[in-house]
């Protein structure tokens, strides 16, 4: 970190000042501590590179300072500091949002606070992140997908050829994760392209209908039948069925689907004239068929019909990569249905953070779902989306079991039993810290985010007392 970073803090608290004075050496940034707008004041007189204010504090006449100061100082950085209940704070409002840089979550991690503010001040040069689409791939697929993830292009990386050819193909993925998209693709990227693509849920028709929505019925074929009429096979001849969820499909109905795709005829329900059709079939499931073939739940030789070429698309969270670029898309194709227009508002760090770092259980349809609410729900003329914006469209429990795991970036936790005093609780950590690390101090102070100097001192401290 550069030696010229100063940074006013507005806390009436201790513990995050005594953090970074811990963490860093006096050469790395200079901190000073303001505990109410007066005194805030007298410390903006001067330069600084950095304002941190807790959003307890945070009045109209901060913003009123803050933002006077930044009339004249531009570059510098405004950081609203709030608590672990983000699914609490309200959004702010326009005028206080034209000021903020990011939100600052408590605890704070020194190491992410220090790469923060250097990617923010433009200290040091990251790794590029260029959005541009150089990969044929994706160039090919990209009217279809948004992806620049290495697990997506693996899974797509056959499909041109899969869509040039005419067999059966099965996709499988969790639900969300975009098969009948994939399905659409490979159907508009195929000789059945100008032909009709035909989708039916087999888990969405009750199965004493299903027969009749694949194959059609003649007139009179039942009670209710009053005219002819066509089935799915019918309406897609010479295009493609998609038959999503066919895990759901009954046995029986399962022996009548495997005869059409070897014979590609029928009989419609009732009817005595065969129906040929040519269709191209491309199954979905999110289920596990080979298991459900071990439990005679689905037929072995319609498995092995079905899953001829077969694409398996990964869940989201396996897909970090493509995460921002999704909730940007869905954020501007929602903010435009709301009338909004270009140039559309930008993710803080953070948020960024929270999106890549949230399960998205639900997949891409959950995301698109997520980002469709927070455009609805936008503020007008908003510039920059914080958590804040959102916290209250994800699930209401998820914070509570994972706000840690979101604001801390860690997989490592230790047990701090209640009602330890705070003093007790850092030793508490410097002593697990040092044991996981077999007593090396480098790496223990390195993995704190504090000095070696403060970790030499600290464990001093624990031997005399």
């Amino acid at each position: 970190m550069a030696q010229d970073i100063k940074i006013v803090l507005i806390d009436d608290k201790d513990s995050l000042y005594n953090t970074l004075v811990d963490a860093f050496d006096k050469r790395d940034l200079t901190i000073q501590h303001a505990k109410d707008i007066k005194k805030a004041k007298e410390l903006l007189r001067e330069d600084t590179d950095v304002i941190i204010a807790d959003i307890n504090l945070v009045d109209e006449e901060c913003i009123s300072v803050i933002k006077d100061y930044k009339t004249t100082h531009p570059q510098t950085l405004f950081y609203l500091l709030i608590g672990q209940e983000i699914e609490s704070i309200e959004p702010p409002s326009p005028y206080l949002t034209s000021i903020i840089e990011d939100y600052l979550f408590e605890p704070i991690s020194p190491p992410k606070f220090k790469a923060k503010l250097e990617l923010a001040l433009g200290k040091i040069r990251g790794e590029s992140r260029s959005l541009q689409i150089v990969e044929p791939l994706i160039r090919e697929v990209k009217p279809f997908f948004i992806f620049r993830s290495a697990v997506m292009q693996r899974a797509l990386y056959n499909l041109p050829e899969i869509a040039r050819s005419d067999h059966t193909v099965l996709i499988t993925g969790e639900t969300g994760t975009g098969k009948e998209i994939v399905a659409r693709a490979i159907h508009s990227l195929s000789s059945r392209a100008r032909e009709n693509f035909v989708p039916l849920n087999c888990g969405a028709i009750p199965e004493s209908l299903i027969e009749g929505e694949l194959f059609g019925h003649e007139k009179g074929a039942f009670t209710g039948a009053i005219n002819t009429r066509k089935g799915k096979f019918e309406i897609a001849n010479n295009g493609t069925l998609f038959l999503d969820e066919i895990g759901d499909m009954a046995l029986n109905l399962q022996t009548r689907l495997l005869r059409v795709l070897e014979d590609r005829w029928y009989y419609r329900v009732g009817g005595h004239e065969p129906i040929r059709v040519n269709v191209r079939v491309i199954a979905a499931t999110n289920t596990d068929l080979s298991q459900a073939v071990e439990k005679g739940l689905f037929r072995a030789d319609l498995y092995y019909r079905l899953n001829i070429l077969k694409i398996n698309l990964p869940p989201l969270r396996e897909r970090k990569e493509d995460i921002i670029l999704l909730a940007r898309h869905f954020l501007e194709r929602g903010l435009s249905e709301m009338g909004w227009s270009p140039p559309f508002p930008t993710f803080s760090p953070e948020t960024i953070h929270l999106l890549e770092s949230y399960p998205w259980k639900g997949n891409v349809r959950e995301l698109r779902n997520t980002m469709t609410r927070v455009a609805t729900f936008l503020p007008y003329n908003t510039d920059k989306v914080f958590p804040i914006h959102i916290t209250p469209h994800l699930e209401d429990n998820f914070f509570g079991r994972k706000t840690q795991d979101i604001l801390l970036d860690t997989d490592n936790y230790y047990h701090i039993p209640m009602n330890l005093k705070m003093s007790d609780i850092e030793n508490l950590v410097i002593q697990e810290t040092l044991k996981r690390f077999n007593n090396n101090k480098t790496k223990a102070a390195k993995s704190l985010g504090i000095s070696i100097r403060t970790i030499r001192r600290k464990t001093n401290q624990m031997r005399h007392s």
